[in-house]
């Protein structure tokens, strides 16, 4: 939702940080707030760019989105769900202690990229969608530039096999969150249409 994320005590569209509680929830931007999203969606696969699995930490910047893209034919547009494969979630299966403090993903400078693209959501196969650990003296800086400064929405740990295996990169993106009032984010089932 766009309650998830703000700073210098300001949400999106300037509404107060005041306004989020623990214990009554967002007054504004919560995720029944969320419109369902029904658009045209792009798979940015980094595996079949790299012909590997992201590494540990590993920075996703705007030219590695930009090569990806290239690769395939099929860049953002405006409105588009943007979802981001690095490998992550894949690497991670039968691993019984998972580590949540160390994952490939975006940087600031990939995420500027695709909201001047004026992308509507960004979904990514890592419970961050941004590089962890996080650059010295910021915290959740994508989040804070995609979701406070730009008004779009991030999907956290998507579950991409059975897209990738279609080896597909463009489709209609169909997904409405759980309207549970006030929270910062909701469960959903994303559907892919190829």
């Amino acid at each position: 939702a766009l309650c998830h994320a703000w700073y210098d005590d300001k949400l999106y569209n300037g509404f107060s940080g005041n306004t989020i509680r623990s214990t009554s929830g967002a007054a504004h931007l919560g995720i029944e707030k969320m419109p369902p999203i029904v658009t045209r969606g792009v798979l940015i696969d980094m595996v079949n760019l790299k012909g590997r699995k992201l590494q540990t930490s590993e920075i996703i910047g705007a030219k590695d989105l930009q090569d990806a893209c290239a690769l395939t034919g099929i860049f953002p547009k405006k409105g588009d769900a943007i979802l981001i494969r690095t490998g992550w979630l894949e690497s991670q299966k039968g691993i019984e202690n998972v580590s949540f403090d160390v994952e490939p993903g975006i940087n600031e400078e990939a995420a500027q990229w695709l909201a001047d693209q004026e992308v509507c959501i960004v979904g990514a196969d890592n419970f961050a969608v941004e590089v962890l650990p996080f650059r010295e003296q910021s915290v959740f800086p994508v989040h804070q530039l995609l979701i406070r400064d730009h008004g779009i929405a991030l999907i956290e740990g998507l579950m991409l096999d059975d897209l990738v295996s279609t080896k597909r990169f463009e489709f209609l993106f169909i997904a409405s969150p759980l309207p549970i009032v006030g929270a910062t984010g909701g469960p959903l089932s994303p559907v892919v249409v190829l």
